[in-house]
């Protein structure tokens, strides 16, 4: 520490290179840490998905619907335990926050898009079933399915909006055969869900479910089908062969499916903006390389300035040691700063992407609704920072040891 004020007098004496340094360093480490962020967040998501849940769709696209009776042919597969209808609604909240939009022009079907939020239709008794991870009060579940409009949200949707059991909103869907010709879907708030974290983490408690049963009648009995179909299975090691078994039935059909792991379909569904994977940690490595170079060049540069100051170090008895210690300290130095800068920006662009309307929805609808600057990220992009000005600064410093004190006098 005794060296700590020597090593800042070099560094202020051109701070105009020290900042960009520092700067170079920040970006570097606040890209690294945002991308293992999201990384972080969508294993986390994957990891919330359970073996023995398989989720049916149509072979082609999720665009296209399945026939309602295929339900009652999964039912019969070998393996099946049960089997749910499901839809996603894409509904949003009226703009209009006093309640139900009124007439039938434009207005009434204006949508807020900053408050929308993950909502389902499911056939509510076999779903529940087979999602035990959504703990509901025993008494709020028979209310809920009690009342054919009754909703289940999770607690962190319901604390989003101060919703209360009993609580009255409507939701206006943008897929147009879930629209309803007299206006938004009245829901009551029947039941909240809780999650528990240690047994669970990751599982979304920012969603919604009402009955299917509900879409059904309410759009005039015109839906030709189901969006997919939840299938439960008794043994997670035949889920392959269940899911060829239950694709089997339908081979020679109009509407062909697809069956795969609820894994498997979250995966697919987030792979539709590409090798994810891939993509960040390329991103990430190329930015690290680049910065590796930059913070070595400056090194290189901070020490050929200071020949003269190295020799007389060690004429004064500076061991080459000690010198090759105090150009690898200031490195580490610059490193440490950035880092810090970094590791402060990505928790700071984490913040603005969960609150920024557009921003926070489109995460929203991927499941993404826990997008933080996770503990362990912070603390690997503080390590890669370290790592980063060691690594810039060793070979400048090594060069420093080996210089003799004649060969750096008459260069001056």
């Amino acid at each position: 520490m005794k060296f700590l004020p020597f090593i800042l007098k070099h560094l202020r004496r051109n701070w105009i290179r020290t900042t960009s340094t520092v700067l170079a360093m920040a970006l570097c480490i606040f890209l690294f840490c945002t991308l293992q962020s999201v990384l972080a967040a969508v294993d986390s998501l994957l990891d919330s998905t359970s073996a023995n849940r398989l989720i049916t769709r149509h072979s082609v696209s999720l665009v296209f619907s399945l026939p309602f009776s295929y339900a009652g042919r999964i039912q019969s597969v070998p393996g099946v335990k049960r089997v749910a209808t499901t839809s996603w609604f894409g509904g949003s909240l009226p703009a209009k926050k006093e309640g139900k939009a009124e007439g039938t022009g434009e207005e009434s079907t204006t949508t807020d898009w900053s408050n929308f939020f993950p909502n389902m239709a499911v056939d509510a008794e076999p779903y529940l079933a087979m999602y035990p991870e959504y703990e509901i009060p025993k008494d709020q579940y028979q209310a809920f399915m009690a009342d054919l409009r009754g909703a289940v949200v999770g607690r962190k949707l319901a604390n989003k909006f101060g919703w209360k059991v009993g609580d009255t909103f409507f939701l206006e869907s943008f897929i147009p055969p879930y629209r309803k010709p007299d206006g938004p879907f009245e829901f009551v708030v029947r039941a909240i869900f809780d999650v528990d974290p240690a047994k669970h983490p990751g599982t979304d408690t920012s969603i919604m479910f009402f009955h299917h049963k509900y879409l059904y009648e309410a759009t005039g009995r015109s839906l030709d089908g189901a969006g997919t179909y939840n299938v439960e299975i008794e043994d997670p090691d035949r889920a392959g062969e269940v899911s060829k078994a239950i694709d089997a039935l339908f081979e020679n059909s109009d509407a062909q499916t697809r069956t795969e792991t609820e894994k498997a379909f979250a995966a697919g569904f987030i792979s539709m903006a590409g090798n994810l994977a891939l993509l960040l940690n390329g991103i990430g490595m190329a930015v690290a390389f680049t910065i590796l170079l930059v913070t070595a060049n400056t090194m290189s540069m901070a020490v050929r300035e200071r020949r003269t100051e190295i020799a007389v170090l060690k004429t004064l008895g500076f061991s080459s040691a000690q010198v090759m210690g105090l150009v690898v300290a200031e490195a580490v130095f610059l490193g440490l700063l950035g880092g810090l800068v970094g590791i402060g920006g990505s928790q700071g662009i984490m913040w603005m992407l969960t609150h920024a309307p557009g921003i926070k929805d489109a995460l929203a609808g991927i499941g993404l609704t826990d997008l933080n600057l996770q503990p362990f990220v912070a603390v690997l992009g503080f390590v890669v920072a370290l790592f980063l000005g060691f690594a810039a600064g060793f070979v400048p410093a090594l060069g420093a040891y080996r210089s003799r004190i004649t060969d750096m006098l008459r260069t001056v």
